[in-house]
């Protein structure tokens, strides 16, 4: 007896299609995670953008505290006191630049659980935070040493150029102002250049717990063949936040200084100014913290579905994706992660199919037609008296009587019988003494009438 397996509903869509993506999918579904997941996404990134904000505004206050508090120690205007204090400003501005980084490098860790919360909305699924931070808590020490390389990368290409052009500025300070000029032109474009190369880093970490070194091979890889769909993507959405942050800060400038007329119109020192203007100050400090949180969550977001459709083109990950969930929907237990069942699975291109050349289109849109020979039938003279064909049996033309037109005809070549022409509508055959005359019809018992006349 055969066993039919049982009905099963069609299976959930994700927030992707599952299949290869184009330029205008990735960057509308961008943000479909965040509508569809804000309570975790953007709960969690505010939390820890928030949370180093803080850190780093305590730590550069504490660094400037301690430097500049040396001055106090010391006359104004000697050379002792213009020592310490441009030290301070070196020391404070160094802590700021590398906290600055460092603050900045715990956006990886909220990039892993945007990556992860993609990962399982491709498929349909929504996990918890708990849930989501269990597929990154494995990783989570790779993320933050690979933070710890790009930003020591970054400091110390910083020094080499400027000590360079520190050096150069000794001997040449023209050359200098010229050499910082140029580096600074060219770094824009590297650094993009990096960025995007780099860019799937982090989603390869997560998904496929590879090393540090595996990953940034993997995003080097992938990336191939898509580097301007990625690079167009994270620069149009960088651009995008970008204005919409300096759009939403004008009326918080102009709210404090108009504030502060306000509150002190001669311009003279007053707390209620001071308070003013500081509350306008977290006011737009929170503002953009907000919009620091939207903006890694999309842009994480995007970074994600670049690293799905960069599997799917490179090595089939859509096949697994769709196995994964009739599987899944099916009721089968215990199914394999799909991001991590083949790795670096190499697709086989489809063979050219060969077809016949094509005919090139002609310069008018007109195609020649081909003179096609005409079949020489021989033609049978007609009946009007002047016509014949042109040579006798022997080849050379033969004088007969004029016909009705005076002109001389030729004999028709042999074998052939003339047929007269029909006599015209008009003109009555002869009779012919031969043919019987009619009869007409009798009915039966009635002889008919054979000289024609009607029988009595």
């Amino acid at each position: 007896m055969t066993a039919y397996p049982a009905w099963t509903p069609a299976s959930r869509p994700g927030i992707i299609p599952l299949h290869p993506l184009g330029f205008g999918t990735i960057l509308g579904r961008s943000f479909v995670a965040l509508r569809q997941n804000p309570r975790v996404l953007l709960g969690f990134a505010l939390v820890v953008q928030t949370l180093a904000y803080i850190v780093l505004i305590l730590a550069v206050a504490g660094v400037a505290w301690a430097s500049f508090s040396r001055l106090d120690t010391v006359r104004y205007g000697t050379e002792e006191f213009d020592t310490i204090m441009a030290g301070s400003i070196a020391i404070t501005a160094i802590a700021a630049i590398v906290l600055g980084l460092a603050a900045g490098a715990l956006s990886v860790v909220v990039q892993g659980i945007v990556v992860n919360e993609v990962a399982h909305a491709a498929v349909a699924e929504k996990l918890t935070l708990g849930g989501l931070w269990q597929g990154v808590k494995p990783v989570a020490w790779r993320l933050l040493g690979y933070a710890f390389l790009l930003v020591m990368a970054l400091l110390v290409g910083i020094g080499v150029l400027a000590l360079a052009v520190v050096g150069i500025g000794i001997v040449a300070p023209a050359g200098a102002i010229a050499l910082t000029v140029l580096l600074v032109i060219a770094a824009i474009p590297l650094l993009w250049w990096l960025s995007t190369k780099l860019l799937l880093t982090p989603a390869a970490i997560i998904l496929e717990q590879a090393t540090i070194r595996r990953a940034i091979a993997r995003s080097w890889t992938l990336v191939r063949g898509r580097f301007w769909v990625a690079l167009g993507v994270i620069l149009v959405i960088s651009l995008t936040f970008n204005a919409v942050a300096q759009v939403i800060g004008i009326p918080f400038t102009l709210l404090s200084s108009g504030l502060t007329s306000i509150i002190a119109p001669t311009g003279a020192p007053d707390v209620s100014a001071f308070i003013g203007a500081l509350v306008v100050l977290l006011l737009t400090q929170i503002v953009t913290l907000l919009i620091q949180a939207v903006a890694i969550v999309v842009q994480s977001t995007a970074t994600a579905l670049v690293y799905i459709d960069c599997r799917m083109r490179h090595e089939g990950l859509d096949l697994d994706l769709l196995a994964y969930v009739e599987r899944r929907d099916a009721g089968h237990p215990a199914l394999p992660d799909p991001y991590r069942e083949h790795i670096g699975r190499v697709i086989l291109a489809q063979p050219a199919l060969v077809g016949y050349p094509l005919p090139a289109y002609p310069a008018g849109g007109v195609y020649p037609q081909p003179a096609y020979p005409q079949p020489a039938y021989p033609q049978p003279p007609d009946a009007q008296p002047g016509y014949g064909p042109p040579s006798g049996a022997a080849g050379q033309p033969t004088v007969a009587p004029s016909g009705a037109a005076g002109q001389p005809t030729a004999p028709p070549p042999p074998g052939y019988r003339h047929i007269p022409a029909a006599p015209p509508a008009s003109a009555s055959p002869a009779a012919d003494p031969a043919t019987p005359a009619p009869t007409r019809w009798a009915p039966p018992g009635e002889a008919p009438d054979i000289a024609g006349r009607e029988s009595p």
